[in-house]
């Protein structure tokens, strides 16, 4: 993380990093970005990215103190819901975001990373008719 990227992110109304410390020490961490929808009106979602709870911290109330401030500030945005995504492997960390509220059954996410991006720029697109 560069002081450069923090200052954007300090300047864009759509995102917003939220930094828990204690014994002026950083001890957890998570950002939070403000998606438009084409639906439900004007409501945004909310896209949460980047949870990390020092591990001498986890258990002591930061990741939920964190979430507390998440969902308060996509409340006062009326958004229409929050989205996270988490490595398969971290099932501890599923049952923390479960204990939060979060659903896994109802959704199922995907990702496509930027190297498996298409590099064909001049292939045809299919219509839609």
């Amino acid at each position: 993380v560069t002081p450069e990227r923090l200052s954007q992110l300090a300047r864009d109304a759509h995102n917003t990093l939220l930094v828990a410390e204690q014994e002026e020490q950083v001890v957890g961490t998570a950002l939070l970005t403000f998606c438009l929808d084409v639906m439900f009106g004007d409501q945004p979602f909310g896209v949460v990215e980047n949870v990390i709870v020092a591990g001498r911290s986890r258990g002591a109330g930061v990741g939920r103190a964190l979430f507390r401030e998440i969902e308060k500030m996509a409340l006062d945005r009326q958004c229409s819901k929050l989205m996270l995504l988490s490595t398969a492997s971290r099932h501890e960390a599923h049952r923390f975001f479960a204990r939060m509220g979060f659903q896994s059954e109802s959704k199922r996410g995907f990702i496509k990373y930027r190297r498996s991006f298409s590099t064909d720029m001049h292939a045809p697109l299919p219509c839609a008719k």
